[in-house]
């Protein structure tokens, strides 16, 4: 949660998805439906694989959010692991995990009667996924030993993190910068949709500079949403070939989890992503509704998955 000396909040961010519930049977990828490409209409096939990123929050106000995602988290991989893809077969899905902090240095200036500048420097993950809870390697796969318990247990990042959350802009360092770099390396596979999940009671921060100052009446960040959309277009190729799902405040709230802010710019990337996108509260006081809801959205993308040569 964000204090006047700064900002706190959780975003979970996932990267993956697949058709809606658990469909057997069902095939939109061929037959005599299917769409002519020749015509110029772009052929769609279910998909065979979802990348699976969740994005979590790890400032101060999140242990109960944390620890509702771990409880809920083994129905969620229950689904996954149920849903058949063509042919017959399961699913093949990957799960990571990563937080909404970077490395910052910024000066907070407090209001009156304050009337004073405090130098901040916070540490983040800056998109490294969390290898947590005996994980073999920095993300879980369909066929690894106890998924759900072992991503119920890394799930709970801790509330350590840094007081400006930047869950767009950690999604990006995710799938980008720590690919680069060699960190992440060997996760996103290009056949694969994308499925990012968000979790955070703040709305998003997020910026590329540093060594800036703040102020309590100053917007956070003044990067336009859009270009996340935009990154992650270009990243997949499509926008068919991604999919979100934000879990936050729709306006300032309560709940069982405590207070959330009005997540403002979450709710701006979800309605400019379009149909694979969706925004739960997270004042709901239960995860399982929006964990459900993401992945009717995601199974729904997966069905509709775009064939691009």
């Amino acid at each position: 949660m964000r204090t006047t000396a700064s900002a706190f909040a959780f975003t979970i961010i996932c990267s993956a998805a697949c058709g809606p519930s658990i469909m057997e049977g069902d095939d939109t990828g061929g037959g005599d439906d299917a769409p002519d490409v020749d015509a110029g209409i772009q052929s769609t096939q279910r998909c065979q694989k979802m990348d699976l990123l969740f994005v979590v929050d790890d400032s101060g106000s999140m242990m109960e959010e944390q620890g509702n995602l771990a409880s809920n988290f083994p129905q969620f991989a229950d689904v996954l692991d149920a849903y058949m893809v063509e042919a017959g077969l399961p699913l093949d899905y990957r799960l990571a995990i990563t937080t909404t902090g970077r490395d910052v240095a910024y000066t907070e200036v407090l209001p009156p009667p304050f009337s004073t500048s405090l130098p901040m420097n916070e540490m983040g993950d800056d998109g490294a996924f969390r290898q947590s809870c005996g994980m073999s390697r920095r993300w879980l796969e369909r066929t690894d030993p106890t998924v759900s318990t072992t991503f119920a247990c890394a799930a709970n990042v801790g509330t350590g993190g840094s007081s400006l959350e930047m869950p767009l802009y950690a999604s990006e360092l995710a799938l980008k910068d720590r690919m680069t770099d060699g960190t992440n390396a060997g996760f996103l596979r290009e056949d694969a949709l994308l499925a990012v999940v968000y979790l955070s009671d703040e709305d998003d921060c997020s910026r590329r500079d540093n060594n800036f100052t703040h102020t309590a009446t100053d917007p956070c960040t003044t990067v336009e949403p859009s270009e996340w959309v935009s990154f992650f277009d270009d990243l997949k190729g499509d926008r068919g070939r991604w999919a979100t799902a934000v879990i936050a405040g729709p306006t300032a709230c309560s709940s069982s989890f405590g207070d959330a802010a009005a997540a403002t710019r979450l709710q701006q990337f979800v309605t400019l992503t379009g149909d694979n996108a969706v925004f739960s509260s997270i004042c709901e006081g239960n995860l399982a509704g929006a964990l459900q809801t993401a992945l009717d959205t995601f199974t729904a993308a997966c069905d509709t998955f775009p064939d691009i040569d």
